[in-house]
């Protein structure tokens, strides 16, 4: 007799579902970036992505002027070797205030760091290399034709392309931006964004006193933890609280939202239980590319699109939600804001110092606990219990041990790879 199942994480391999590389190419192969942008003033641009290219219409710097405090002198006037010359000192060159006259040969002038350099010079000398007696200085050999110079557009000239399009903008562009004398830049505005968990048995903070006999209901925890996460990017986040087990409600909430959300992020009711109604509804609404992955944890997830909106339904367990967050939908929302950057999140080897049961066919997230340790050798040991229900593994954590679709079990003394959560949240 025959018996139709459905896929389960039991299974050995888990047939029916794909693999995150697959998951991942199918996400990004689906989300665009979203359109429109504002002007903003740089002061408020880091953290922003850039909505057109940059160009510099000046030099950076925009004169030649002095790196260090000393003396300019032309070149010509340093000794050969084992000599020394002397200089007569004819005037000062502060930052915003220039020297005036032509320096000749066997005159200096005393320069301070950022000065314009003077007419007749072409180096510096520092300070604490010139012998100064009675407006002259003394200098000998040591010195080279050009130095201690910032020449005019050494960094940037008229008509470079100094930031492309798609460029998340770090402390250091601001300033970049600004010594080019630009005020204010294009940004892809920020992406709407509406977060809620489901669930019947899930309450809001508030809702049920701590010490509450009543074991029915749980404080919901992921909508904060995802709030958080989003909070590093420019997001407008629409909180929708809790939704109750029912498709009713469900619908309504969906189409409310997809009217002016560009993604959607659910928690919970993406399994196969009688009470989870997020892929049904998502069905129903609009259409589902896939809701099955090879992942532990994370498997259930649902991902598709209601209207214009793209939608995101996640596990219930928090952890699920962590892990589903780093590696599905964070490179999905890094597309949808428009960047184009490779935000850098290093993976590499570690050994273990732990015991790992892993079933070939699915990649696993194990949380982990990253040391240095002897030679340069960095070592890794599980927090613990990794049960996708226990969010303390994630707190006690600092990277992930990532056990690739093929790899087995791991034993102590085996090299794994891992991933730092630097850079993931």
């Amino acid at each position: 007799m025959h018996v139709n199942i459905q896929p389960n994480c039991t299974d050995t391999p888990e047939f029916g579902t794909l693999s995150v590389n697959q998951a991942l190419e199918m996400i990004l192969k689906t989300v665009h970036p979203i359109s429109g942008y504002q002007m903003l003033p740089i002061q408020e641009c880091c953290g922003r992505v850039l909505f057109e290219n940059i160009y510099s219409t000046g030099f950076v710097p925009p004169f030649t002027n002095s790196a260090m405090d000393g003396y300019a002198i032309h070149s010509a006037d340093l000794p050969a070797p084992d000599q020394v010359s002397k200089l007569a000192i004819i005037g000062t060159a502060v930052a915003g205030q220039a020297f005036s006259g032509q320096v000749n040969r066997g005159e200096a002038v005393r320069i301070m760091t950022g000065a314009a350099i003077p007419d007749g010079t072409d180096t510096v000398i520092i300070q604490e290399h010139a012998e100064f007696d009675n407006q002259s200085i003394t200098i000998d050999a040591r010195h080279k034709p050009g130095q201690n110079i910032r020449l005019a557009g050494e960094d940037i000239k008229p008509g470079d392309c100094v930031h492309v399009s798609g460029r998340l903008c770090t402390p250091a562009d601001i300033g970049i931006i600004a010594s080019m004398g630009i005020a204010e830049v294009p940004v892809y505005r920020p992406l709407r964004v509406a977060v809620f968990s489901t669930g019947s048995e899930v309450c809001d903070l508030g809702q049920k006193p701590v010490d509450s006999a009543d074991q029915s209901l749980i404080f919901d925890s992921n909508r904060y933890s995802l709030c958080a996460a989003l909070k590093a990017y420019p997001v407008e986040l629409m909180d929708m609280g809790i939704i109750p087990d029912d498709p009713d409600q469900l619908k309504a909430a969906f189409l409310d939202v997809s009217q002016t959300a560009d993604l959607i992020i659910t928690s919970g009711g993406v399994s196969v239980g009688e009470a989870d109604y997020t892929k049904q509804v998502l069905s129903e609404l609009g259409s589902v590319d896939f809701w099955t992955v090879a992942m532990k944890p994370g498997r259930p997830i649902a991902f598709g699109n209601i209207n214009s909106a793209i939608l995101f339904g996640l596990p219930g367990n928090p952890v699920a939600v962590m892990v589903t967050w780093c590696f599905l939908l964070k490179p999905a929302v890094e597309k949808m804001l428009g960047i184009t950057d490779q935000l850098i999140s290093p993976r590499f080897l570690a050994t273990s110092l732990s015991n790992i049961r892993k079933r070939k066919g699915r990649t696993e997230f194990q949380r982990g606990i990253l040391k240095p340790g002897e030679n340069g050798q960095w070592t890794v040991q599980t927090t613990g219990k990794q049960g996708s229900g226990i969010l303390t593994s994630m707190s006690l954590a600092n990277a992930f041990i990532v056990l690739q679709h093929e790899e087995g079990n791991v034993e102590v003394g085996d090299e794994v790879l891992v991933q730092p959560f630097s850079g993931l949240f």
